[in-house]
Protein backbone atom coordinates (compact mmCIF):
# COMPACT_ATOMS: atom_id res chain seq x y z
CA UNK A 1 0.00 0.00 0.00
CA UNK A 2 1.37 3.35 -1.00
CA UNK A 3 0.82 6.75 0.60
CA UNK A 4 -2.03 7.56 -1.82
CA UNK A 5 -3.91 4.33 -1.08
CA UNK A 6 -3.33 4.78 2.67
CA UNK A 7 -4.75 8.32 2.52
CA UNK A 8 -7.80 7.16 0.55
CA UNK A 9 -8.68 4.13 2.68
CA UNK A 10 -7.38 4.75 6.20
CA UNK A 11 -7.65 8.50 6.80
CA UNK A 12 -11.46 8.60 6.34
CA UNK A 13 -11.64 6.31 9.40
CA UNK A 14 -10.06 8.91 11.71
CA UNK A 15 -13.34 10.52 12.94
CA UNK A 16 -14.71 7.08 13.90
CA UNK A 17 -11.42 6.16 15.53
CA UNK A 18 -11.46 9.41 17.50
CA UNK A 19 -14.97 8.79 18.82
CA UNK A 20 -14.12 5.22 19.81
CA UNK A 21 -10.86 6.29 21.46
CA UNK A 22 -12.65 9.02 23.39
CA UNK A 23 -15.22 6.52 24.61
CA UNK A 24 -12.50 4.08 25.70
CA UNK A 25 -10.15 6.54 27.40
CA UNK A 26 -12.64 9.15 28.65
CA UNK A 27 -10.04 11.83 28.05
CA UNK A 28 -9.31 13.89 24.95
CA UNK A 29 -5.53 13.89 25.36
CA UNK A 30 -5.41 10.13 25.87
CA UNK A 31 -7.82 9.60 22.99
CA UNK A 32 -5.68 11.73 20.67
CA UNK A 33 -2.58 9.75 21.69
CA UNK A 34 -4.41 6.48 21.08
CA UNK A 35 -5.57 7.55 17.61
CA UNK A 36 -2.08 8.79 16.74
CA UNK A 37 -0.53 5.50 17.81
CA UNK A 38 -3.21 3.58 15.90
CA UNK A 39 -2.44 5.49 12.71
CA UNK A 40 1.28 4.92 13.21
CA UNK A 41 0.75 1.20 13.68
CA UNK A 42 -1.58 1.09 10.67
CA UNK A 43 1.11 2.73 8.57
CA UNK A 44 3.72 0.27 9.82
CA UNK A 45 1.41 -2.69 9.09
CA UNK A 46 0.12 -1.34 5.77
CA UNK A 47 1.60 -4.32 3.92
CA UNK A 48 -0.87 -6.63 5.70
CA UNK A 49 -3.90 -4.58 4.63
CA UNK A 50 -5.65 -5.64 1.43
CA UNK A 51 -7.02 -2.64 -0.49
CA UNK A 52 -10.76 -2.82 -1.02
CA UNK A 53 -11.43 -4.65 2.28
CA UNK A 54 -13.00 -3.10 5.38
CA UNK A 55 -10.49 -0.42 6.43
CA UNK A 56 -12.74 0.70 9.29
CA UNK A 57 -12.75 -2.75 10.91
CA UNK A 58 -9.00 -3.14 10.35
CA UNK A 59 -8.15 0.20 11.98
CA UNK A 60 -10.57 -0.38 14.85
CA UNK A 61 -8.91 -3.74 15.56
CA UNK A 62 -5.55 -1.96 15.72
CA UNK A 63 -7.07 0.69 18.02
CA UNK A 64 -8.55 -1.91 20.40
CA UNK A 65 -5.35 -3.95 20.49
CA UNK A 66 -3.32 -0.82 21.22
CA UNK A 67 -5.75 0.20 23.97
CA UNK A 68 -5.62 -3.27 25.54
CA UNK A 69 -1.81 -3.29 25.43
CA UNK A 70 -1.71 0.08 27.22
CA UNK A 71 -4.30 -1.08 29.76
CA UNK A 72 -2.25 -4.20 30.55
CA UNK A 73 0.93 -2.16 30.84
CA UNK A 74 -0.75 0.26 33.27
CA UNK A 75 -2.06 -2.68 35.30
CA UNK A 76 1.46 -4.15 35.58
CA UNK A 77 2.77 -0.73 36.62
CA UNK A 78 0.08 -0.40 39.31
CA UNK A 79 0.89 -3.87 40.65
CA UNK A 80 4.60 -3.02 40.78
CA UNK A 81 3.85 0.24 42.61
CA UNK A 82 1.66 -1.57 45.13
CA UNK A 83 4.45 -4.06 45.72
CA UNK A 84 6.90 -1.18 46.24
CA UNK A 85 4.47 0.49 48.63
CA UNK A 86 4.31 -2.73 50.63
CA UNK A 87 8.10 -2.76 50.85
CA UNK A 88 8.20 0.91 51.85
CA UNK A 89 5.60 0.31 54.57
CA UNK A 90 7.73 -2.33 56.22
CA UNK A 91 10.82 -0.13 56.04
CA UNK A 92 8.94 2.93 57.31
CA UNK A 93 7.69 0.96 60.32
CA UNK A 94 11.28 0.11 61.16
CA UNK A 95 12.11 3.82 60.96
CA UNK A 96 9.30 4.61 63.42
CA UNK A 97 10.67 2.28 66.08
CA UNK A 98 12.19 5.33 67.79
CA UNK A 99 8.71 6.65 68.60
CA UNK A 100 7.11 6.08 71.95
CA UNK A 101 4.59 3.26 72.15
CA UNK A 102 1.72 5.73 72.33
CA UNK A 103 2.76 7.53 69.14
CA UNK A 104 3.41 4.28 67.28
CA UNK A 105 0.02 2.92 68.42
CA UNK A 106 -1.80 6.10 67.38
CA UNK A 107 -0.10 6.00 63.98
CA UNK A 108 -0.91 2.31 63.55
CA UNK A 109 -4.55 2.97 64.51
CA UNK A 110 -5.04 5.41 61.62
CA UNK A 111 -6.85 4.19 58.55
CA UNK A 112 -4.28 3.11 55.92
CA UNK A 113 -4.93 6.00 53.53
CA UNK A 114 -4.44 8.58 56.29
CA UNK A 115 -1.39 6.81 57.73
CA UNK A 116 0.26 6.64 54.28
CA UNK A 117 -0.22 10.37 53.75
CA UNK A 118 1.18 11.22 57.20
CA UNK A 119 4.14 8.85 56.77
CA UNK A 120 5.03 10.14 53.31
CA UNK A 121 4.67 13.88 53.95
CA UNK A 122 5.37 14.37 57.65
CA UNK A 123 7.76 11.51 58.35
CA UNK A 124 9.18 10.87 54.89
CA UNK A 125 9.42 14.59 54.15
CA UNK A 126 8.01 14.22 50.62
CA UNK A 127 6.28 17.09 48.89
CA UNK A 128 2.52 16.86 48.35
CA UNK A 129 3.13 16.23 44.64
CA UNK A 130 5.64 13.43 45.29
CA UNK A 131 3.27 11.82 47.79
CA UNK A 132 0.42 12.12 45.26
CA UNK A 133 2.57 10.45 42.62
CA UNK A 134 3.45 7.64 44.98
CA UNK A 135 -0.13 7.14 46.11
CA UNK A 136 -1.44 7.49 42.55
CA UNK A 137 -4.02 10.11 43.51
CA UNK A 138 -4.52 13.88 43.09
CA UNK A 139 -2.61 16.37 45.25
CA UNK A 140 -5.87 17.58 46.79
CA UNK A 141 -6.61 14.05 47.98
CA UNK A 142 -3.20 13.87 49.67
CA UNK A 143 -3.84 17.21 51.36
CA UNK A 144 -7.25 16.06 52.57
CA UNK A 145 -5.93 12.73 53.87
CA UNK A 146 -3.04 14.48 55.56
CA UNK A 147 -5.36 16.97 57.28
CA UNK A 148 -7.66 14.21 58.51
CA UNK A 149 -4.75 12.01 59.61
CA UNK A 150 -3.10 14.83 61.55
CA UNK A 151 -6.42 15.74 63.15
CA UNK A 152 -6.99 12.15 64.29
CA UNK A 153 -3.43 11.85 65.59
CA UNK A 154 -3.84 15.13 67.49
CA UNK A 155 -7.05 13.84 69.07
CA UNK A 156 -5.55 10.43 69.91
CA UNK A 157 -2.35 11.88 71.39
CA UNK A 158 -3.79 14.87 73.26
CA UNK A 159 -3.68 13.19 76.68
CA UNK A 160 -0.18 11.85 76.04
CA UNK A 161 1.00 15.32 75.00
CA UNK A 162 -0.34 16.80 78.26
CA UNK A 163 1.37 14.06 80.31
CA UNK A 164 4.66 14.72 78.52
CA UNK A 165 4.37 18.48 78.99
CA UNK A 166 4.24 19.17 75.25
CA UNK A 167 0.95 21.05 75.65
CA UNK A 168 -0.73 22.53 78.68
CA UNK A 169 -4.05 21.29 79.89
CA UNK A 170 -7.01 23.62 79.43
CA UNK A 171 -7.66 23.73 83.20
Amino acid sequence: MHQHQYNEEILPCVPDLSRTALRLTRGTALADDLVQETLTRAWQARASFRPGTNARAWTHRILFNTYINHYRKKKREREALQELRGISRTTSRAEHDGFGDEVAAALAALQPEFREAVELVDLGELSYQDAADRLDCPVGTVMSRLHRGRKRLRRALHGYAIDQGVVRSAA
